[in-house]
């Protein structure tokens, strides 16, 4: 079981705090209307939210993951003085070439090939971060937000005041925790 982080929970309490106080004003000084705008806007930001949190979660422990994997296998070709000498594994990649072989042809096929390596690396990075960005969550939670304010629009009920004010609680919630923590 997931242990609850005490930040994530400061977080819920403000967001909660924040969307009561504006569930009281809606009720006290607007209407109904009002209130389910607030509310639509509110639940969809705090999904997509939270689908983004998750989603970017499991993306960063993937990669942790992957990047122990890559550190054992390097390790494991390494004798112990190499990893002494060199901990982290930073000169093992480059060859060492001469000055007196650096030619113009060398030095192009040099950034040639680096300018390859950079681009495998470029279109690695963009594959594992799609999972964070591609999330069925994420998706679920755009999905719910775009049909919250297509049905309360189609059904003249949207009141685009309420609504933004509704989205804005989430982010509003976060600021607030962090100045409050300082």
């Amino acid at each position: 079981m997931m242990k609850i982080n005490s930040q994530i929970l400061s977080f819920a309490k403000v967001f909660l705090v924040l969307n009561l106080c504006l569930t009281v004003y809606a009720i006290i000084f607007q209407n109904s209307i009002w209130l389910l705008n607030i509310q639509v806007a509110f639940f969809a930001s705090l999904f997509v939210t939270i689908a983004s949190f998750l989603s970017y979660r499991k993306n960063i422990k993937n990669r942790l993951l992957n990047t122990e994997e890559n550190t054992k296998v390097s390790s494991d070709e390494r004798d112990k003085i190499d990893e002494i000498d060199d901990p982290y594994d930073l000169y093992s990649e480059y060859e060492e070439v001469s000055e007196s072989e650096l030619t113009p042809e060398k030095i192009k096929e040099i950034i040639t090939e680096e300018k390859k390596r950079v681009k495998q690396n470029s279109l690695k990075n963009t594959l594992f971060s799609a999972g964070g960005f591609v999330s069925i969550y994420r998706v679920l939670g755009y999905g719910f937000l775009i049909f919250g304010f297509f049905a309360l629009n189609n059904n003249k009920l949207l009141i685009p005041l309420a609504f933004i004010i509704g989205l804005s609680i989430v982010p509003i919630g976060v600021l607030f925790t962090k100045v409050l923590r300082k």
